[in-house]
């Protein structure tokens, strides 16, 4: 007969005893905040403390800057994806079928894609403003006013244009799993359409409004395309210039710390927002919402609310890249092109294989350990995503040329071989931004399909003497194949679109699709940029395409 204190002895020294996969896990996590934490060392701890030039002469305008185009993209997103997913799910008028899906689309298209193509569609000798000048007979820009494409109203636009899909997708979700009771009783009281979405439909939302705006705003401090095209001066913007052109890392660190602020206080205030709401079902089983079928001009309008922004989102920037690309043939076949596209899919490739391996390690590791510590890191891994690329970049590369410094010493006092910058000599710097930046996509996939697969399983292979590696391979990886395969396809999407960390990070005459894109495009040679462009909006499109058929 066995003792249930020896039982209770082992279990509690299985706790106690690390085993590898538990300590791969906290070595990932500690990895994946390296960064963050980099950044905050560095810019408390500075070799040469700039804060109050800083303060005293940029870092107002920055600040000031990065505030209103985060506050205007955030509204005009909120608008156009709230509205639009309102129309879509309430009411049935002509292409709504079709525009359910099709306003997903501007997600494809990178939001420094969008800045190009709208400059060159509205500039002086762009097709608008020229037709403008045959049409009234005008001879010169003295002869009539045009608004300025690039400013900060141009940039609020097409960064509005480029993210209002993830307003509309959390919005579209929220009005779909409202109840018809609210509805009928709103109606039953004679509470007009305006009225129901104001008071009924808008507050249940609101948490997912809410959270879809706060994700636009954080897009939005990460970009630097885009306010880089339009001469816009932001926090991201002071980055490069700090780092850059007045070659001061700890300034650059410092204003990466501001950027980090405003992040951890928009992720606070989204939490704070959806803890205040409470919400109560009547019944225990809701009644969808029956659409309601439009007619006459009310029919046209909701047709205009959803084609206006999938217009300028999504057709506007795809014409006019796509017949640059067209009419410019010559281009596909630069020697220069390829390259960037070979050094895309490496390095975007080996991201995306190395992101997905590690989140299915750590997710593996802290379900073998049951201890609360490791769950408690697995959510703080997620930070990385919400974290601009140039942040992390700031974080990664100084750390890695200390170490690469150390390590060139020491292989060079023993052998009496300089091996130059292992790392950030290398495109392994890069690699390694790419995995920290979307490790959260990786790991919110393996750890929602892991969630799913009953614990008796890996238990009944255990007891037939599967270690944990082949449980892993054997039983886990089978079973969550699809879920892999989609988390491998949007990292290596996202990889590919990020600009400011690879601006950052890549080695000399390194370049890829992206910045190929960003370089052609800043020298006003839109004709060479836009086969590079083409191609990094149809990866962009297979990872919509991915999400509008999980969403269906």
């Amino acid at each position: 007969m066995v003792d249930p204190s020896w039982n209770s002895r082992m279990s509690l020294s299985g706790l106690l005893r690390p085993n590898p996969w538990s300590l791969g896990a906290a070595l990932i996590a500690g990895v994946v905040l390296m960064p963050i934490l980099a950044v905050i060392w560095l810019a408390l701890t500075p070799t040469e403390n700039i804060w109050g030039h800083l303060v005293s002469t940029t870092l107002p305008r920055y600040l000031r800057n990065s505030l209103v185009l985060m506050s205007g993209t955030g509204l005009l997103s909120a608008l156009f994806g709230t509205a639009a997913a309102w129309c879509i799910v309430r009411y049935r008028f002509p292409g709504a079928r079709a525009f359910e899906w099709l306003l997903l689309l501007p997600l494809g298209i990178p939001a420094y894609v969008g800045a190009y193509a709208l400059v060159d569609f509205l500039e002086y000798a762009g097709p608008v403003q020229t037709r403008l000048r045959l049409l009234f007979g005008w001879s010169s820009a003295r002869d009539y006013w045009f608004p300025e494409i690039r400013s900060m109203g141009g940039a609020i636009i097409v960064l509005a244009s480029a993210l209002f899909p993830y307003v509309y997708l959390l919005a579209r979700a929220a009005f779909r799993d409202q109840s018809a009771q609210a509805d009928e009783v709103a109606r039953s009281l004679g509470a007009r359409s305006w009225r129901r979405f104001l008071s009924v439909g808008l507050p249940l939302a609101r948490p997912a409004v809410v959270a879809g705006t706060a994700i636009v705003m954080m897009e939005t401090i990460n970009d630097f395309g885009t306010v880089d095209y339009f001469a816009v001066q932001t926090l991201t913007t002071g980055i490069f210039t700090t780092w850059l052109e007045a070659n001061n890392a700890a300034g650059a660190a410092q204003i990466a710390s501001v950027i980090l602020g405003l992040v951890v206080f928009l992720i606070l205030a989204e939490k704070a927002s959806r803890r205040r709401i409470r919400t109560y079902a009547v019944t225990g089983k809701l009644s969808p919402i029956a659409p309601v079928r439009l007619r006459g001009a009310r029919a046209g309008a909701a047709t205009l609310l959803c084609a206006l922004p999938f217009t300028t989102g999504f057709v506007l920037p795809f014409g006019v890249v796509a017949s640059h690309a067209a009419s410019n043939m010559d281009y596909w076949r630069d020697a220069s092109l390829l390259r960037a596209t070979m050094n895309t899919l490496f390095v975007a490739g080996t991201a995306a294989c190395l992101t997905v391996a590690a989140a299915l390690f750590m997710v593996y590791g802290v379900r073998l350990s049951g201890r609360r510590l490791p769950q408690a890191l697995l959510p703080i891994t997620t930070i990385g995503y919400a974290a601009p690329g140039a942040v992390l970049a700031v974080g990664i590369l100084l750390p890695l040329a200390a170490l690469d410094q150390r390590v060139a010493d020491g292989i060079l006092a023993l052998t009496g071989w300089d091996p130059g910058l292992i790392l950030t000599g290398t495109s392994a710097a890069l690699i390694l931004a790419y995995s920290l930046r979307f490790f959260a996509i990786a790991q919110g996939a393996a750890d929602a399909a892991m969630s799913q697969i009953p614990k008796s399983l890996p238990l009944a292979a255990r007891s037939l003497g599967r270690t944990r590696g082949r449980t892993l391979v054997e039983i886990y990886l089978p079973l969550i194949r699809g879920s892999t395969l989609s988390a491998l396809l949007l990292v290596f999407v996202d990889c590919v679109k990020e600009l400011p960390a690879t601006l950052l990070l890549r080695p000399f005459n390194f370049s890829t699709l992206s910045t190929r894109v960003y370089e052609q495009a800043s020298l006003e040679n839109l004709g060479d940029a836009s086969p590079a462009a083409i191609l990094v909006v149809l990866v962009g499109l297979a990872a919509v395409l991915l999400l509008a058929r999980s969403s269906r």
